[in-house]
């Protein structure tokens, strides 16, 4: 039986991080888990390009042109949608999952999602390096790994 399996060598590798600005109190810690990952990983970072946009509802369509350009071999969307009272959480949350998901199935690329879908602020700064560890990192390391299994397959 052939296995195919992906690593987390990062070397040489062109990753965008498609960051939504909302929230930034969180999303920042993200981004720099995100680097932080990638460049322990062997990654340059010289090799990343952020892409800031208002929030997490405008994360799917650029990163649906960053994967278009065939610039770069992986997106990881960041960002952090905060439950309210309203159900406009919902809403953001999920259009943003359901157009992150049909990137990578558009355009055969890794579409990492990193953004945080929480009750509390206090669950989104659990997430973003504190006692649930870094969402950002965590996203940075899926793209990692599924580059090297895509080039495998």
């Amino acid at each position: 039986m052939k296995v195919v399996s992906g690593n987390l060598q990062a070397d040489g590798m062109k990753v965008a991080l498609v960051v939504g600005r909302f929230n930034s109190f969180v999303v920042d810690h993200l981004v720099s888990g995100a680097v932080d990952t990638f460049v322990r990983h062997g990654g340059n970072p010289e090799h990343i390009t952020q892409i800031l946009v208002p929030g997490a509802f405008e994360i799917p369509l650029a990163a649906q042109k960053v994967a278009a350009s065939g610039e770069y071999d992986a997106v990881v969307a960041l960002g952090a949608v905060i439950r309210g009272g309203t159900p406009h959480f919902d809403y953001v949350a999920g259009e943003c999952a359901k157009g992150l998901g049909q990137v990578m199935l558009d355009h055969n690329a890794p579409v990492a999602f990193g953004v945080l879908t929480v009750d509390s602020i206090e669950q989104a700064i659990e997430r973003s390096g504190t006692k649930a560890g870094n969402k950002g990192g965590e996203a940075m390391m899926s793209a990692i790994e599924m580059i090297n299994v895509l080039k495998q397959i």
